[in-house]
């Protein structure tokens, strides 16, 4: 072999050498990178954190962008921690801090709303009256008349509340477990809805909160391990599927204040002249801009002699009714067949409606679900008109949650950049029976947060009717309920 042949050859090797060696360290260095990457996926959620608009934040207790750990059982899990959110801003309130909650149950934002009381805030808290009553007043005749819901609910709080398990429940315990124990022992200001002098609207469905004048956080979630964290004896669950909004704006908290007023009339031990439900004046539709993003504001409830249009529902079939391209809908009830008769005008146009209904509610007789799939709801049946759309879809149904979390969202997302969202259920209950707030904000930065919380959703969904709802559904009025049907309790559903 030549000198020229032998060097050439171990340049060659020379060469392929490092070729090996760069390639090995290309290797060891993308190894690196991806195992930061699953460690940031690991230390954080499974997809990167969308940008929140300066005004406007949004969060999600199933957010696959962020993880947190659930205070009382100590579980890591995905998810924003609405508790948390609520809490830290309860903590920067220095002057006032007003709360409407349907249901109040976490101690840790009780021990927030004292905190504040404690360090001079006045603080004001309105709550639904068939959740203002302490786990620790309820007696044992009370427990015997309950009916099932409520007596595992009460059952759940035992069990949450037993911190060192021996089966009993202390002193200590309640003090640190029980909510309204404690906000009551502090002598915190409350009412209820009873305190217009009647037994209690619709539903004093609101879950808000104003801070200083200047803050409000509103969603879908009530303020309970269920809603938010998922339930305490089924550490799988996530909590019901549930949105929290922050908005940072004086002209919106003084709309959301305006409504506390006419709840809180006198408060406590004074006039009777707190107004709630069918009491209240009928309210217009506010219009305000806030950070660039257009709002529109909607309190229920309203009579039933208001214009539609004017309506909290009418808010919703109008922002519907100029959708150019998609309309994405998750909600916990929908039995508005208004609304659906605007879907169905929107479809013909070819705009694409996508809808996910909680599994309790999607393929009830009066579900607005039904007409969607081509069917005839109970309502049809008391009407004697058939809603059925003409062109029936295959974009609605159910999405597949762990089992004990429901969809309690609330919302809707109007050609990616409009976003109806609140504690506004789409019922004639909402409409004309409950305290409710609607909002509409129209806002690309905004949207996209829900958007992709509607996408997550409807990875794992069971689209159209059962079978034996089909079958049901091909009996006449008669054959199915033995004479044409009054609405059913399901259908005043909050």
């Amino acid at each position: 072999m030549g000198y020229l042949t032998y060097s050439r050859l171990r340049y060659q090797r020379r060469s392929l050498s490092r070729q090996i060696i760069h390639w090995l360290l290309f290797c060891g260095i993308t190894l690196l990178i991806a195992i930061a990457a699953i460690a940031c996926q690991s230390q954080a959620g499974i997809v990167p954190p969308l940008p929140q608009h300066p005004n406007i934040q949004v969060f999600f207790n199933q957010n696959q962008a962020a993880r947190y750990t659930d205070p009382y059982r100590n579980i890591e899990r995905l998810g924003d921690n609405l508790e948390r959110v609520l809490i830290d801003n309860v903590n920067k309130a220095k002057i006032s801090l007003d709360i409407a909650i349907q249901e109040l149950r976490l101690p840790n934002i009780a021990r927030a709303i004292i905190d504040a009381k404690l360090r001079g805030v006045n603080v004001r808290l309105i709550l639904e009256n068939n959740y203002s009553r302490a786990w620790s007043e309820v007696t044992p005749a009370q427990i015997e008349k309950m009916n099932v819901r409520d007596r595992d609910r009460y059952k759940e709080f035992q069990k949450f509340a037993d911190i060192d398990k021996d089966g009993r429940l202390s002193e200590d315990e309640l003090d640190r477990r029980d909510a309204l124990r404690l906000i009551k022992a502090t002598n915190v200001p409350w009412i209820d809805d009873t305190a217009d002098g009647s037994k209690g609207s619709g539903l004093m469905h609101h879950k808000f909160i104003v801070i200083d004048d200047q803050i409000v956080l509103f969603g879908s979630a009530n303020y309970t391990m269920s809603d938010i964290h998922g339930d305490f004896t089924k550490p799988d669950t996530r909590g019901n599927a549930n949105n929290l909004l922050r908005i940072d704006s004086k002209e919106l908290a003084a709309r959301f204040k305006q409504e506390f007023k006419i709840m809180w009339g006198d408060g406590p031990n004074g006039k009777p002249d707190s107004i709630f439900g069918t009491k209240k004046p009928s309210r217009r539709i506010d219009y305000l801009v806030v950070g660039g993003a257009q709002i529109r504001v909607k309190f229920s409830p309203d009579s039933e002699n208001t214009a539609r249009e004017q309506t909290s529902n009418g808010l919703i079939a109008t922002a519907i009714a100029g959708a150019q391209k998609t309309v994405d809908m998750a909600l916990f009830v929908y039995s508005e067949q208004f609304i659906s008769t605007i879907l169905e005008e929107r479809q013909q146009v070819n705009v694409q409606i996508r809808a996910l209904v909680e599994p309790k509610f999607a393929y009830r007789d009066y579900s607005a679900t039904l007409s969607m799939w081509g069917l005839q709801s109970s309502q049809d049946c008391k009407t004697g008109k058939s809603s059925a759309w003409k062109q029936p879809i295959k974009t609605v149904g159910i999405p597949n949650l762990v089992s004990g979390d429901t969809l309690h969202h609330k919302f809707a997302i109007l050609d990616r950049n409009l976003i109806l969202t609140g504690s506004h259920n789409w019922t004639k209950a909402a409409n004309h029976l409950n305290d409710e707030i609607l909002v509409a904000i129209q806002n690309d930065i905004v949207a996209a947060h829900y958007q992709r919380e509607y996408d997550r959703l409807y990875q794992d969904v069971t689209l159209g009717p059962t079978a034996k709802l089909v079958q049901a559904n091909s009996q006449s009025c008669v054959e199915r309920f033995g004479r044409k049907t009054k609405p059913t309790a399901e259908e005043t559903e909050s």
